[in-house]
């Protein structure tokens, strides 16, 4: 570790106040409803769908630098929670695919030009898009509708987005992510079941109780197949992913949404809303869960990334930022 890694680790185990440091992000000074924050390795940014701005904003972990891509809905002031513009986005197939919540779309951005190239009607209110590399299918939850709506993207003979389908995911879907090793995605109810996906047959394949009176987001640790979910009422869990048992659980904070893993480290980051908290979890080999941890985060800071500088991100969205903290503990493997 670093000295100023030492240093914060120490101020940790003392029980001292330490503080991420703020990256404020552009248009927001009236409060930002972030709701999916998302490392692309492929990009080497921070995707940051920023809501009401009407931007995309992608930042360089290594300087701080911002790029923005416009063309997004744009509100002049901040609503409670996450309902405008774009909330959520993935990268994927050389392209970043974002959703629009006020005009209720999914675009297709090229991140080196920075500009929208393509967009699509979703049939239903958007919550989480991600891209699945196994179909090259770009997938869309739709809670109201109870479904996932699916699209692919075409370059010839004009950029464009198509529908390719649905599939019904009884009371959810909550938080999606994508399992390329095995051919899956996952996703919850809203509130104490993991689902499986079958992501060619477009099928849920098997239903686990997660432990959750409040299940929320997920991330994943596909080299182990750990899958961990975020419960509303201040907890994570981990769930083995061959038979959906559980391999070890945490207390957190209240207010638990999105999470975000590090592989290098096999640490678990796990913003707690209600709390204003972020935890920091060791993962053990075989899932269990020991807390590191905790510094002040913000109220209503419920999403994370995890980038590959050794940094967890998380979304302030009454000020319009990101707080950045340099993961100070040792890899927990």
């Amino acid at each position: 570790m670093s000295p100023a890694a030492l240093l914060l680790a120490a101020a940790l185990a003392a029980g001292d106040a330490v503080a991420p440091a703020p990256l404020p992000m552009p248009g927001g000074d009236a409060g930002i409803g972030f709701d999916d924050l998302r490392y692309a390795p492929e990009l080497g940014r921070v995707v940051v769908p920023a809501g009401r701005t009407g931007r995309l904003d992608l930042v360089d972990p290594r300087t701080r630098a911002i790029e923005s891509v416009e063309g997004f809905s744009r509100t002049g002031s901040a609503t409670k929670g996450h309902t405008d513009g774009t909330t959520s986005a993935d990268a994927g197939g050389g392209l970043v695919f974002a959703i629009d919540r006020t005009d209720r779309t999914l675009v297709a951005v090229d991140p080196r030009e920075r500009r929208i190239v393509a967009r699509a009607t979703l049939g239903g209110g958007p919550d989480y898009v991600r891209w699945v590399e196994a179909t090259g299918e770009v997938w869309v939850t739709e809670p109201g509708r109870e479904r996932v709506e699916l699209f692919r993207f075409t370059r010839a003979p004009a950029p464009a987005l198509a529908r390719a389908g649905v599939i019904a995911v009884p009371e959810g879907p909550e938080s999606l992510v994508v399992d390329a090793a095995r051919g899956r995605a996952y996703t919850n109810t809203f509130r104490d079941a993991t689902l499986a996906i079958d992501v060619r047959a477009r099928a849920v394949i098997a239903r686990w109780p997660n432990g959750c009176r409040g299940a929320r987001g997920l991330a994943l640790d596909a080299r182990r197949g750990l899958l961990f979910v975020g419960c509303d009422e201040g907890k994570a869990v981990a769930l083995e992913v061959s038979q959906g048992k559980p391999a070890g659980a945490v207390a957190t904070g209240e207010g638990v949404d999105g999470l975000a893993y590090g592989d290098a480290r096999s640490h678990l980051y796990v913003p707690a809303g209600d709390a204003g908290t972020l935890s920091i979890v060791g993962v053990g080999e075989h899932g269990e869960l020991r807390p590191l941890g905790t510094v002040p985060a913000a109220p209503d800071a419920h999403c994370a990334a995890a980038d590959d500088q050794g940094n967890v991100w998380v979304c302030d969205p009454g000020k319009g930022r990101l707080l950045v903290l340099a993961d100070p503990f040792a890899p927990s493997r």
